[in-house]
């Protein structure tokens, strides 16, 4: 069994933008830019964004967060997003989910401008995606590819099992691994709470990508012996031998799955650093196609 080491390869993906952003600045150019947009005073949202603008100003990107009050109309958010649209210093816009309910979120995605979707949830980014055009993909289905690419871990005609549907992570995710590209390529199965057996499915999977959202719901009976497996998952769970009460754990449950891998990825420390990695990595790619 070999760690996937999601920690250490974000790492990487952020020293090499780094080094692209110091020639930038050498040359005197501009430098890529994100904006983040953050509504109301959610706790997780609030540690999401700060994060985010953390590692912007590590990597020398310009990075600004507009923090707006819980109850600004959608009219008012839309403004906001508009100005950002046509402000040349920064390229990628992220509106921070979810979003209070009085504001439809599918029309905050909406006024995105595609070009600076670096979120990837935009209606023709994502229909560029399924169709297999160059698009920006959702950052953690990102992530997960970028970490297959990176441990070079054979993908062409493989059966990739995907369980759960999220417009985040399920469909993205089946749709890149579909597309007749390097690391892709592969034969796609998305499973989900209506299956009546989803070890059936499961035990099927040469990679499996579990993004259900039950903590350490994929046991060693529902794998097969030498499975990829990439853990999307994020649970709290109590744990009184923690002075927090709690600890984090995946979707799957590690200590027995992984005697059955040939690679997987621990939670905390795989797939979710890469989340952040890619969204700076899709500002740089908006950034390129803005020309600067």
């Amino acid at each position: 069994m070999q760690l996937i080491d999601g920690k250490k390869i974000s790492s990487e993906i952020k020293n090499e933008l780094k080094l692209q952003i110091e020639e930038l600045k050498k040359t005197g150019k501009n430098v890529p830019g994100l904006a983040a947009i953050l509504v109301g005073d959610n706790p997780a949202s609030q540690i999401y964004v700060s994060s985010k603008s953390k590692s912007c100003q590590e990597i020398g990107m310009r990075s600004i967060v507009e923090k707006l009050s819980v109850n600004i109309s959608e009219d008012e958010l839309i403004e906001i997003i508009n100005k950002y649209n046509e402000d040349k210093n920064y390229h990628g816009i992220l509106v921070q989910l979810p979003l209070p309910k009085h504001i439809n979120e599918d029309k905050i995605i909406e006024s995105i401008s595609p070009q600076k979707d670096i979120d990837g949830f935009h209606p023709i980014s994502v229909g560029n995606l399924v169709i297999g055009k160059e698009t920006f993909v959702s950052c953690t289905p990102a992530g997960i590819q970028e970490l297959l690419k990176r441990y070079e871990i054979d993908t062409q005609g493989k059966h990739v099992v995907v369980v759960g549907r999220s417009n985040i992570v399920g469909k993205p995710i089946a749709n890149l691994m579909l597309q007749k590209n390097r690391f892709a390529n592969s034969v796609v199965t998305v499973c989900h709470s209506a299956a009546k057996d989803l070890s059936y499915f499961t035990k099927q999977a040469d990679i499996l990508i579990a993004a259900i959202g039950q903590a350490e719901f994929i046991k060693s009976d529902m794998v097969k012996d030498g499975v990829v497996v990439i853990d999307v998952g994020i649970n709290r769970i109590e744990d009184n031998t923690n002075p927090k009460g709690y600890k984090i754990v995946g979707d799957v449950a590690f200590e027995e799955v992984s005697k059955k891998s040939s690679y997987i990825t621990p939670v905390p420390g795989g797939v979710g650093p890469m989340t952040i990695a890619m969204l700076l990595s899709n500002t740089f790619k908006a950034y390129k196609i803005l020309g600067g």
